[in-house]
Parts: C-alpha cells; sequence; structure tokens
C-alpha cells in the first residue's frame, strides 16, 4: 500500500442538509463495507452557512436509514471553507452551482462532480430534495449511491488502496 495518511474526501452542497449528508452517510458505509474505514477521512459541508450546526434534514435521514440501515443523525451541517479546499484530497460537489461557488473561494481546486461518477447520469447535477417530499430523497439517495460506488473504485485504483 503506497498511501498511509487517509485521503481526505469532501462532499458538499448548499446548505450541508440534503446531498452531501447523504453522500457522507453512503460514502461512509460503502468504505466500512470493504474495510477501507482506516484509509480514508470523509466529511460533509455547504456553500452556505445557513443551516451550520444542524443534523440532515429528516427526509435524508429516513432515505439513509430506510435505504441503507444506517443513521446518519450525528452529523452536523458546516460551511466549505478556504482551509477545507486546500486540505481534502477529493472534493465532490453536488452540482455545477455548488462546484462555481467553492472555485471562486479556491480557483486552483479540482472539484470533481457527483455524477460525473454515474454511469446514468454522467456530468449531470443531484437535483436538491429539499422541500419535495421522501420519494425525491430517495432518487437523490439512489443517484448519489450509484456515483459513490464508482467514486470508491476510482480512487481504490488511484490511489492502490486494495
Amino acid at each position: 500500500m503506497m498511501n498511509q495518511t487517509p485521503i481526505k474526501v469532501m462532499f458538499f452542497c448548499l446548505g450541508n442538509i440534503c446531498r452531501s449528508p447523504i453522500a457522507h452517510g453512503v460514502f461512509e458505509h460503502l468504505v466500512q463495507e470493504r474495510g477501507l474505514a482506516d484509509k480514508f477521512d470523509i466529511d460533509s459541508s455547504g456553500t452556505s452557512g445557513y443551516h451550520t450546526g444542524e443534523a440532515p434534514d429528516p427526509g435524508s435521514q429516513r432515505a439513509v436509514k430506510k435505504l441503507l440501515g444506517a443513521d446518519i443523525s450525528s452529523q452536523k451541517a458546516q460551511r466549505l471553507s478556504a482551509r477545507h479546499l486546500e486540505e481534502f484530497d477529493v472534493l465532490v460537489a453536488m452540482d455545477a452551482n455548488n462546484r462555481r461557488d467553492a472555485l471562486k473561494i479556491a480557483p486552483q481546486a479540482t472539484i470533481h462532480l457527483m455524477r460525473d461518477f454515474d454511469s446514468k447520469g454522467r456530468g449531470q447535477d443531484v437535483p436538491d430534495p429539499w422541500g419535495y417530499g421522501d420519494s425525491h430523497f430517495e432518487d437523490v439517495f439512489d443517484m448519489v449511491h450509484r456515483s459513490c460506488e464508482q467514486l470508491l473504485e476510482h480512487l481504490i485504483s488511484e490511489f492502490q488502496l486494495e
């Protein structure tokens, strides 16, 4: 194994209560399933500070619990900072608008779109499910889960983890 320090992965959306907490929870779950928890440091944030300190939206919590059996209620929203953009190895935006906003803070950063790793919607945005009901949160979960599976495979290959 070449890389001895954890790979730092940051998922982000607008408020860090809907999409990025789902991605955070899903990716963490997948990493644990593969026995790679010690190889990753996973976090999430939002480009706005509207919800700082809040738990994920109840719709996000329900979707992750129902479809993955995981509990993300202990996550707390935080605002994406310049420090995050410098310190994290892998930056993943849920949509093009948030990617653009992050690049205003750190123009040199390499930021992936979540669905760049989704074979069913490569390059598309993960839509914000806020205010649309549980079925929208479950749709977002499905997109994010597919994307996280492929992101993990990409990182395992890139960092020679297995």
